[in-house]
C-alpha cells in the first residue's frame, strides 16, 4: 500500500535542491538518504541528501542536479509502500488508510456515519464523516472531539461541541416530537 508523505515544492537554489511539504511524522526516516520515494505510478526518485533549512525541509534528489531539471518534479505527491498491518509506533498515531471506512458513534453509543476521509490542513487534520440521508460533517481530529479511536473494532467514538451536528441534532428533535404526537 502506498502512503503519502509528501509533495515536492519550489526549487531551492541552483543545484537542484527542492522544497518539500512533509505529509509525515518520521520525516527524519521518509527522508533519509538513500530512500526511494514514487512520485507518480511507475517513477521512482531517490534521495541524495536532505536536511532542515529555517524550519523547512529541502531535498535533493539521484539525477536531478540543477534548478531546471528540479523543476520538473514541482507538485509532485511523494510516497512510500507500507505494509497495511503495520501500525505507527505511537499509539495515538494512524495512518490514514486505517481510519478510512470506521465507523463513527456519539459517546452515547449512537451511530452517526463512517469516515470516508482523512483531511489535512494547516493547523489540524479533520475527520470528513458521511452520514447517511445528510450532508457531510467535519470533525476536528483532536483529543477532545475524538477521544477513542479503536482501529481493530473499526470504532471511533466522539463527542462533538453543541452545534457541531445540527442537521443530526434537528432530525433527533423532529422524530423525538414526532413521537409526542402520535402518542396524544
Amino acid at each position: 500500500m502506498r502512503l503519502v508523505v509528501g509533495r515536492i515544492g519550489r526549487a531551492h537554489g541552483v543545484r537542484g535542491d527542492l522544497f518539500v511539504e512533509v505529509r509525515t511524522d518520521e520525516p527524519d526516516l521518509r527522508f533519509a538518504a538513500g530512500e526511494t520515494l514514487f512520485a507518480n505510478i511507475d517513477q521512482s526518485l531517490t534521495i541524495a541528501t536532505s536536511k532542515w533549512h529555517s524550519g523547512r525541509l529541502v531535498v535533493h534528489f539521484v539525477g536531478y542536479d540543477d534548478r531546471t531539471q528540479a523543476e520538473t518534479l514541482r507538485n509532485l505527491e511523494l510516497s512510500v509502500d507500507v505494509d497495511p498491518l503495520v501500525l505507527p509506533e505511537d499509539p495515538d498515531e494512524f495512518y490514514d488508510h486505517q481510519l478510512i471506512g470506521l465507523q463513527v458513534q456519539l459517546d452515547s453509543g449512537e451511530l452517526v456515519g463512517s469516515v470516508s476521509e482523512v483531511i489535512h490542513l494547516p493547523s489540524q487534520d479533520m475527520l470528513a464523516v458521511t452520514r447517511e440521508g445528510l450532508d457531510e460533517a467535519l470533525i476536528p481530529f483532536i483529543l477532545e472531539f475524538v477521544p477513542t479511536v479503536d482501529v481493530k473494532n473499526r470504532l471511533i467514538t466522539i463527542t462533538p461541541p453543541p452545534g457541531l451536528l445540527n442537521e443530526l441534532e434537528a432530525v433527533v428533535v423532529r422524530d423525538t416530537e414526532g413521537a409526542k404526537d402520535n402518542d396524544a
